[in-house]
């Protein structure tokens, strides 16, 4: 068999390394979980049968995350919505306009959220042994609880260079000698035992629980009934709430899918993909919305008269727009002093709306800034739904100078450095329930 040439996309200022093979209608990306290296997988036979089979009817994209394998070695590991851009950039490098995701284990979320915000570029989601979330919460009782997980992550990195983890994930080849001797590899030349040590420090914040109602896109869930990674509640769970989605349970103790039943697997899969048949362009999207509007606008404009404050505000209308193509925002309505922006990524639209808040000012200005991620109506150019009116209303108690955030924010944006300050439970006019808000603190402000 020959092997795939290896290329490199340019994400941003990493490389993620790359490989594509197979001729099939439809672009598959494969996005794989824990850590990955693109030469290694070949080295064991059933892991390339897997591979050649999803080729046999799909061109397969497969990359290394960055951080991981082939790919540029990072400073941190990056959090989804960075690994949403690198699987943008490989997919832009091959010309791949639409393709399916095929996520395992921690590939999952990534693909889901890629899904929803993405849906044009996504004609698919596949799953398989995944999760919404990595441990256990009060409304969410099933896996290891954080102390457990923490416990796990010491094991790990002392026993790093060995076959760690492997008892668990495949129990049916966990005493073969000589898969033992390609796992331990395997995990070697993925990444080091610091890099996964932050690695999984990174998977245990991911919580995109929130994020499935508004995945549109066909989905199928697979899961082995005796998944002793990742317990087979957590393939349940999300297949409850995702609208539509297809659940297969299949009977099977191994959370690899390339060993015991992945025949099975890929019948399943191969079968979704191959029915699907593109439906009518979405009208919802997974998007985060940001609203700003003047401090004491009208105070203003009095004391500098109708000239001067048109002047002033021209030019804080061009240092918003200059931010907003800077942290790739898209201009939604302005009104007044007002922007509504709406923003593929959480993490970025914090940024701009902080660029912003500084860069007014040195015009004499404050503003003050709302945010919130949520399933938004697309109407034609504009973006509509219950998530821009939370948006506003948590733009409404932002103070002078100062970036709010809904929980929701917070929790999408875990491990990209972004500090914040708590500023507690709060009823939002016209929504039910309470909304926990939170400050971006001064320390992450550009």
């Amino acid at each position: 068999m020959t092997r795939p040439d290896t290329r490199y996309a340019r994400s941003g200022d990493v490389n993620i390394a790359y490989q594509t093979m197979g001729e099939g209608p439809r672009d598959l990306v494969l996005v794989p979980g824990w850590v990955s290296n693109l030469d290694v997988f070949w080295e064991e036979p059933a892991m390339a049968r897997f591979l050649q089979r999803l080729a046999s009817f799909s061109r397969l994209i497969l990359f290394d995350k960055r951080g991981t394998g082939l790919s540029d070695r990072v400073a941190d590991m990056p959090n989804l919505e960075t690994r949403m851009d690198d699987v943008r950039a490989v997919m832009d490098a091959v010309r791949s306009t639409r393709a399916a995701l095929v996520g395992y284990s921690e590939g999952g979320p990534m693909c889901m959220l890629f899904g929803a915000t993405h849906p044009e570029r996504t004609s698919a989601i596949v799953m398989i042994g995944s999760f919404a979330r990595r441990t256990w919460a009060p409304d969410y009782p099933w896996g290891p609880t954080r102390a457990d997980y923490d416990r796990a992550m010491d094991e790990y990195t002392r026993g790093w260079g060995g076959p760690v983890g492997l008892d668990i994930r495949a129990p049916s080849v966990a005493h073969d000698p000589r898969f033992r001797e390609w796992w331990a590899r395997f995990l070697r030349q993925g990444a080091s035992p610091g890099a996964n040590r932050r690695l999984m420090g990174m998977n245990v914040e991911i919580d995109v629980r929130h994020v499935l109602p508004a995945v549109r896109v066909p989905t199928l869930i697979l899961h082995n009934d005796g998944d002793r990674s990742v317990p087979v509640e957590y393939g349940r769970y999300m297949a409850e709430r995702i609208p539509g989605a297809k659940y297969v349970e299949l009977r099977g103790d191994d959370h690899l899918p390339w060993i015991g039943n992945a025949d099975a697997i890929l019948d399943e899969l191969e079968e979704f993909l191959t029915g699907v048949r593109r439906g009518p362009e979405p009208d919802r999207v997974l998007a985060t919305v940001m609203f700003t509007d003047i401090v004491d606008a009208t105070a203003k404009a009095g004391e500098l008269g109708d000239r001067r404050w048109r002047d002033l505000l021209d030019a804080h209308h061009a240092l918003v727009r200059e931010q907003l193509a800077k942290f790739r925002g898209r201009e939604i309505d302005t009104a007044g002093d007002g922007f509504l922006a709406a923003f593929d990524g959480p993490a970025r639209a914090v940024r701009a709306a902080c660029s912003i808040s500084e860069g007014v000012r040195a015009l004499g200005l404050a503003i003050r800034a709302g945010l919130h991620t949520g399933e938004c109506e697309v109407m034609g150019p504009k973006l509509g739904g219950v998530a821009v009116h939370i948006g506003a209303r948590v733009a409404a108690l932002a103070g002078a100078g100062e970036v709010l955030v809904s929980s929701t924010v917070r929790d999408l944006v875990a491990g990209s450095g972004l500090r914040f300050t708590d500023r507690g439970a709060h009823t939002l006019k016209g929504v039910p329930g309470e909304w926990h808000l939170f400050a971006i603190g001064k320390d992450s402000q550009a």
